[in-house]
């Protein structure tokens, strides 16, 4: 497994993150603890999961996982911002949401403090500057070491960030967006601005809900209990044009002796800015078949060769 600084900081986390949002649900606690062992025994350091995910048990089950292990060698990085109660602060942005959401998270997740502190999604109704300060206490009280951000868009990561460094108070290092080989978006503004700045990328759904992986055929029906049977994500990347390109990155992969997931992965890697990619997994095969893209570096040629075949 490769390292990697997490934006301009000197955390060094894992080319591959293990994404979590099914653990707690579908992937149970035995399943969940399986599933860490195997990522932490590929060398895999960052576990990303949320507050919200599966209404909390996504981070009791990590917490049981790493139960005896020494803590220093996992890096743990959840968010805050979405909805966990019905109460109208507990929602946002604000301090009051922020202190108490850090304090609900180290307790599911039984640890003293978090390694990477992300705010989910942007909330126009909190002041930004209540957000950092807050933000910034966390770290001062050595509750959270390092803080992030999750789908913001370039204008308002780097007003935070410029807020927070004219008070003298702690940064984003990184930030989370939506980013694969057919999601690319935020190559207009976000990526140039990470690449300026020094803040880590840390893609999620790299594999498009499964897309990717070239598992889904033209003409054919969803695998049985696949999620392109039921999800219009992975539904919507299903046309000619998108299979044309899939096939051809797959034949890229496979003469290369590779699979489309190491594709995949390794394009995100070869981006700038990509610090880590976040990938999920419901089981041991997904994440050794994850962690093992993680050590496949892109060739220049091999990185021009696949822009040829995406912008097709």
């Amino acid at each position: 497994m490769r390292y990697r600084n997490l934006g301009n900081s000197g955390l060094k986390v894992s080319a591959i993150g293990l994404g979590t949002n099914q653990f707690g649900g579908k992937v149970d606690l035995d399943g969940t603890r399986e599933i860490v062992a195997a990522a932490l025994d590929a060398g895999i350091n960052l576990i990303d999961t949320a507050d919200v995910y599966q209404k909390g048990r996504s981070e009791e089950t990590i917490g049981q996982a790493i139960a005896g292990r020494p803590r220093d060698q996992v890096l743990i990085a959840t968010k805050v911002r979405h909805p966990t109660g019905d109460g109208p602060n507990d929602v946002g942005m604000s301090r009051h949401h922020i202190l108490t959401g850090i304090e609900a998270s180290l307790k599911r997740l039984n640890t003293d403090y978090i390694d990477l502190y992300q705010i989910h999604r942007w909330d126009p109704n909190d002041p930004i500057e209540e957000t950092m300060r807050a933000l910034d206490d966390l770290v001062r009280s050595g509750k959270v070491r390092y803080l992030g951000a999750s789908n913001f868009s370039a204008w308002q990561l780097t007003h935070a960030n410029a807020v927070a460094e004219s008070k003298g108070w702690d940064r984003f290092v990184s930030i989370q967006p939506h980013y694969h080989m057919f999601e690319r978006g935020i190559e207009g503004e976000l990526l140039p601005a990470c690449e300026y700045f020094g803040i880590g990328v840390l893609p999620y759904f790299p594999i498009a809900g499964g897309f990717l992986t070239g598992k889904y055929q033209r003409g054919e029906a969803p695998p049985p209990g696949s999620r392109g049977e039921t999800s219009t994500y992975v539904q919507k990347y299903m046309t000619d044009a998108n299979y044309d390109r899939l096939e051809k990155l797959s034949d890229f992969a496979k003469d290369r002796g590779r699979s489309m997931t190491d594709l995949a992965h390794a394009w995100l890697l070869s981006r700038p800015a990509v610090s880590c990619v976040i990938t999920g997994a419901t089981n041991v095969a997904h994440v050794e078949a994850n962690a093992g893209a993680g050590d496949w570096e892109l060739s220049a040629e091999e990185v021009m060769k696949v822009e040829e075949i995406l912008s097709e």
